[in-house]
């Protein structure tokens, strides 16, 4: 595409001291805005452009979370071309390796758009033919039946800390799209009623997981608990929402901080990493 120069634009709006991308998906917050803005010199809150990418892309994220040992659940990526190709080969391996019930998803999307829990066969090409729409990879995983939906808010660079925990319980079988932006029937605890030991794991796999992408700034970290008391990483998000009812400035609020301040920390933090690369020599 080319860019078009509008009649009667003005050239530009002058220099940003720090921008916060509230995108979410791709484009947004899978490292390409991250990157425009890198090219740009300009200081932004929230990840780097390698982090960013991995946090969107769940087999890439996944892939790094069990290089530094953390717990998730069984899964299988296939690609759209494979399954395309051979329906049958494809749902039988998926058969073979994985147990049901299942969640498809795709791999690179938030906002739980396109996930489907599956029972049966039946069930299963259909999910999968919905995630086939959205992406060219598709994610299945084992799912962990009665598990609690967890989360938890990591702030900072070098030195992540982690907020209390807070627990969704959704208005539907699972906390899908429609549970959380269009129906008001889910519930959010914080913080949620944990043992201090499985509270304690699940801030240490918080600050595992944002270390293991090399994140920085801020990061929503997501967790399935099993009724056997067991702790499942679910997912990692570089760019939580941020409206002051979203669950990351929550988590923070119950911790002691407060909106305002979060906000303030989240801009040092930018700053302080901005001047960081600035160190850098990118000379060869």
């Amino acid at each position: 595409r080319d860019l078009i120069t509008l009649d009667g634009a003005k050239p530009g709006i002058g220099t940003f001291d720090v921008v916060f991308p509230l995108l979410h998906g791709p484009r947004g917050e899978d490292g390409c805005v991250q990157g425009l803005l890198e090219l740009a010199d300009t200081p932004y809150v929230g990840t780097g452009v390698a982090a960013s990418a991995v946090g969107m892309d769940k087999e890439l994220s996944r892939a790094v979370f069990a290089h530094a040992g953390l717990r998730q659940t069984d899964y299988l990526v296939i690609r759209r071309s494979a399954w395309n190709a051979d329906r049958a080969g494809v749902r039988h391996h998926i058969e073979s390796v994985l147990r049901y019930p299942m969640f498809v998803k795709p791999v690179n999307l938030g906002s739980s758009i396109g996930i489907s829990k599956v029972r049966d066969t039946e069930s299963l090409e259909t999910a999968m033919d919905l995630a086939a729409g959205y992406d060219i990879k598709m994610m299945v995983e084992t799912s962990v039946e009665g598990a609690r939906e967890l989360e938890c808010a990591v702030l900072g660079n070098e030195d992540p800390k982690a907020s209390v925990i807070g627990e969704i319980i959704p208005g539907a079988e699972f906390y899908d799209y429609t549970t959380k932006y269009i129906d008001d029937h889910s519930q959010l605890i914080v913080p949620a009623d944990l043992s201090d030991g499985t509270r304690a794991v699940i801030q240490e796999m918080s600050i595992d997981a944002f270390r293991s992408i090399d994140g920085a700034g801020l990061g929503r970290v997501d967790f399935l608990l099993a009724p056997s008391g067991q702790v499942f990483l679910n997912e990692i998000n570089t760019m939580p929402g941020f409206t002051p009812i979203s669950m990351y400035p929550r988590l923070w609020q119950a911790s002691g901080v407060e909106y305002s301040a979060l906000i303030d920390r989240l801009i040092e933090l930018a700053l302080d990493r901005h001047l960081e690369t600035q160190q850098i020599s990118l000379n060869c």
